[in-house]
């Protein structure tokens, strides 16, 4: 069975409302089959031996300051050098809470998933401002489209 793993860190309700939306995609585009484990968890709770164990990684930040979170930094900081060499092919995508344009969040999450050698299989779902009901629909879309990619064996 494989797994993918979502992380994420919220201050408000924006990016859990995101979080969940994506896994309720993942989740229902995997209803059908028992290939995929789809795995929920905050920065807080994940470290390296839940990324060693996925076969995939759905990140999920606020946009704090024009960059990522302070707990995905933090997350992706205790992560780095026990999981560097050993995950690298595997897909990930990213979706951002935003209060600005979400640039600088992408960009910083970028950088370090480039370091670990992720391969990004979407553009990153970005919520400006107010959650609308577009937005939530792109999350569940980005869940499903990764959970499927890996119950396909596409990823």
């Amino acid at each position: 069975m494989k797994t993918l793993l979502i992380v994420y860190h919220t201050g408000g309700v924006k990016t859990a409302q995101m979080a969940a939306a994506v896994a309720r995609g993942a989740r229902a585009a995997v209803a059908d089959t028992a290939g995929v484990n789809v795995v929920l968890k905050r920065c807080a709770e994940a470290g390296p031996e839940d990324l060693l164990a996925a076969d995939g990684l759905i990140l999920g930040t606020p946009e704090n300051f024009g960059y990522m979170s302070g707990m995905m930094k933090d997350f992706l900081e205790r992560v780095f050098y026990a999981c560097e060499g050993k995950v690298s092919g595997r897909p990930y995508a990213l979706f951002v809470g935003a209060g600005q344009d979400g640039s600088g969040a992408v960009s910083s999450v970028e950088r370090i998933v480039t370091g670990l050698r992720l391969e990004k299989r979407a553009e990153p779902v970005i919520g400006l401002k107010e959650l609308t009901p577009e937005v939530l629909a792109k999350c569940e879309e980005l869940g499903a489209g990764i959970a499927a990619g890996l119950a396909l064996g596409v990823f």
